[in-house]
């Protein structure tokens, strides 16, 4: 049976591929703006003032949330790190006492990242972990609290936790395939940390699955299947675009252009998607080969 679903950030890299499936599958996407509302499909909210209409919700079966600031959009400077939090907080703290306030079972799949593990090495990651230390672990704490209305009006909440997207359009992979297209794309130092990648048909697929599956609550791994070091993502970029990508980039240089962020991409997390498999879900992109052919691909044909 077709569903209403309703998409914050529906302009965003994952919220437009989204809303292109559900509409592919025949769901009916209702999005949330912040401009005046150009069509039936449109309407208003202002996350900053943390204003959404309950009424607004009157025939939504689900809400994906996925308004923020982008993490990895430009340096971060102290107004920035304010803006990423308060974009999280205060968007997710919106839908949620809207969804609290109409009275309706709509079942709320709200973004988060893995961000929330810190920086762990090789431990093995998964929604039983505990939260690590940083600036992204604290923001993404914030950010699934803001939810509890929800959770306190008895409504079905899961915290999409989203690792890596490889996709060329945006995120910490984008700039990785361009420097490799240059011939520039090597480990970061020496290349030991993990990185939690995933297609974006993967995560795309994640989230369809949450939506279909009600009975999933709490935190889910949104991450591919088996956790890869960030040297063998770009030798497999390399690859892929048949470019060298042997020489490290020092940590220091990488800090120097992306500024604070730089300890966060640096970060190991070797993050499992264990909630996903348990719950039946199957990636179609298996292997890092696969996903990073994925990206190649996408970077080829242009946006979706």
């Amino acid at each position: 049976m077709a569903r209403v679903v309703a998409i914050t950030g529906a302009s965003g890299l994952i919220g437009s591929a989204l809303g292109t499936a559900l509409r592919a599958r025949g769901d009916r996407v209702v999005s949330f703006v912040r401009r005046e509302p150009r069509g039936p499909d449109e309407r208003r909210w202002d996350p900053a003032a943390e204003r959404l209409d309950p009424a607004d919700l009157a025939d939504v079966d689900t809400l994906v949330n996925l308004a923020g600031a982008g993490i990895g959009d430009r340096r971060w400077s102290t107004a920035y790190r304010r803006e990423i939090l308060r974009s999280r907080v205060s968007g997710t703290r919106a839908v949620a006492t809207a969804i609290a306030a109409s009275g309706r079972p709509i079942r709320l799949v709200s973004g988060s990242a893995v961000g929330i593990y810190g920086d762990r090495g090789a431990d093995l990651l998964t929604e039983e972990s505990l939260p690590g230390t940083g600036f992204l672990s604290e923001v993404v704490r914030a950010w699934e609290a803001a939810a509890q209305p929800v959770v306190d009006a008895g409504g079905r909440v899961a915290f999409a936790r989203t690792g890596i997207v490889a996709s060329p359009s945006g995120g910490a992979f984008a700039p990785l395939i361009r420097l490799t297209k240059l011939g520039m794309g090597g480990p970061i130092g020496r290349g030991r940390f993990y990185w939690p990648v995933i297609a974006l048909d993967d995560e795309v697929g994640a989230l369809l699955h949450l939506i279909d599956h009600p009975d999933i609550v709490g935190p889910v791994n949104l991450v591919g299947v088996a956790p890869a070091r960030q040297r063998e993502v770009a030798a497999a970029l390399g690859r892929a675009l048949h470019r060298p990508a042997v020489l490290p980039a020092p940590r220091l240089a990488v800090r120097a252009v992306v500024g604070e962020f730089a300890q966060e991409i640096t970060a190991s997390q070797r993050v499992l998607p264990a909630v996903l498999q348990e719950t039946g879900f199957r990636h179609r992109y298996a292997d890092l080969p696969a996903i990073v052919s994925a990206a190649i691909v996408s970077a080829a044909v242009g946006p979706r």
